[in-house]
């Protein structure tokens, strides 16, 4: 009999535990999908997931747990499209690739992944690193440390010399030749080695320098750097490994071999053309356009020995174009992801994008759709991006509105990623 009781005592603290919700009062809530913003709502979740949506403040049941923010603006877990989760920007940054190992970039993503996901953005995209990006991901997924849900390409890939060549600049005896392993590819069978290569260590995307770059030590900004054919090659075999494919691209020509070789973004947009922004149209290939990245850097050009020379020359130019291009595509209707390249600028400072995009024209609530629902999207994963029944709790509030005042988006003051609040103030 005894056995019976404690049966019925377990089941019933089970039943208990499972009707236990949570109830979320907002005050505003932002609906990215019908870009309203909608008064006095109820979010109900449920463990990991959003169970129902409702008008008013529904009455929480007993034992159910209530977390008030009627006088914020809420909407879903903002979502950045480009970061660099291992390294930030300073003048010591290329000495630091000759004297830190591998756990110095380890813990100093910690610190990042913290202050990202205190920002507001539940998710992001990491484009490129060492490979302890792809460790930086498991541990958050296990949840030994805090920080945003990461999908990452691991190690980007360019050609000899390119921007994602590893030891541009190097002395002779200390740049040897990095094959696809390494990231560097020449012709169609180094590509399609290196996607796998990709696959094998466990990346979730890949990301390719269709052209040349700003902070790498090499001296073309924008030239194309990849033929069509390689990159038709990256795009096949990602295609059969489930990879979608990002391209770094500055210059329009490159830009122009992507998109005609089926890449699904491209990063920057820089120089880019009307023939260009029809193409991606036509392709359906968004734009994520770092518009912070190239701010940032134009700005840091003008501080004496932050950047080597070969970089302080191109970075003091090619930031002063993102804004306007963007602006351009934009009008023109290219799909927009919001991304900002964080690590080119300190981390955690994110939502300042939000402020350069409404100022080239985009209105607040059509930018912050660009970082939820286009975002993911773009990801490719439909559990994120919205606030909606089924979908995960990924939910943040700001202090404000940002209809009124773009600022507020850098007022965070609730994170609740997966359910799990990480930030109430």
């Amino acid at each position: 009999m005894k056995k019976v009781f404690l049966l019925l005592g377990l089941l019933f603290c089970m039943t208990v535990a499972m009707a236990q919700k949570t109830l979320i009062y907002c005050g505003q809530l932002i609906d990215v999908k019908s870009q309203t913003v909608l008064k006095e709502m109820t979010i109900i979740t449920d463990g990991s997931k959003i169970s129902e949506v409702l008008k008013g403040y529904s009455v929480a049941a007993a034992g159910d747990k209530v977390i008030d923010l009627k006088k914020l603006t809420v909407m879903p877990g903002l979502i950045d499209m480009h970061v660099h989760m291992e390294s930030e920007t300073g003048p010591a940054n290329y000495l630091n690739g000759f004297t830190w190992n591998p756990g110095d970039y380890a813990f100093q993503s910690v610190v990042f992944s913290n202050k990202t996901l205190m920002s507001g953005f539940t998710a992001v995209r990491d484009l490129g690193g060492s490979g302890v990006n792809i460790s930086l991901r498991n541990a958050i997924n296990k949840e030994w440390i805090v920080g945003p849900r990461i999908y990452t390409a691991g190690k980007a890939l360019g050609t000899t010399g390119g921007h994602a060549d590893p030891t541009n600049n190097y002395r002779k005896d200390l740049m040897g030749d990095p094959g696809p392993k390494e990231g560097v590819v020449n012709g169609v069978e180094d590509c399609a080695k290196a996607v796998r290569q990709r696959y094998k260590e466990g990346a979730d995307l890949i990301k390719i320098t269709a052209t040349g770059g700003v902070l790498s030590m090499a001296k073309d900004g924008s030239g194309a750097q990849f033929t069509e054919e390689e990159i038709k090659a990256i795009v096949a075999t990602a295609k059969d490994y489930g990879f979608k494919v990002a391209a770094h691209a500055h210059g329009a020509e490159g830009m122009k071999r992507a998109v005609l070789a089926g890449v699904n973004s491209i990063e920057h947009g820089t120089y880019m053309t009307e023939e260009v922004m029809d193409l991606m149209k036509q392709n359906g290939t968004y734009l994520v356009p770092t518009i912070i990245a190239g701010r940032s850097s134009a700005d840091s050009a003008k501080k004496p020995g932050y950047y080597p020379e070969i970089v302080r020359a191109k970075a003091a130019v090619v930031g002063n174009f993102i804004q306007a291009n963007f602006a351009k595509a934009y009008k023109r209707g290219v799909k927009i992801a919001f991304g900002t390249d964080a690590g080119v600028y300190a981390h955690g400072k994110n939502w300042i994008e939000f402020v350069y995009m409404t100022e080239a024209g985009m209105p607040i609530l059509e930018a912050i759709k660009s970082a939820t629902l286009n975002a993911a999207d773009l990801l490719g994963d439909d559990r994120i991006g919205s606030i909606e029944k089924d979908k995960l709790a990924d939910i943040i509030a700001v202090d404000g509105d940002p209809v009124k005042d773009v600022s507020s988006m850098g007022k965070v003051k609730f994170v609740m990623k997966n359910g799990i609040v990480y930030k109430n103030n």
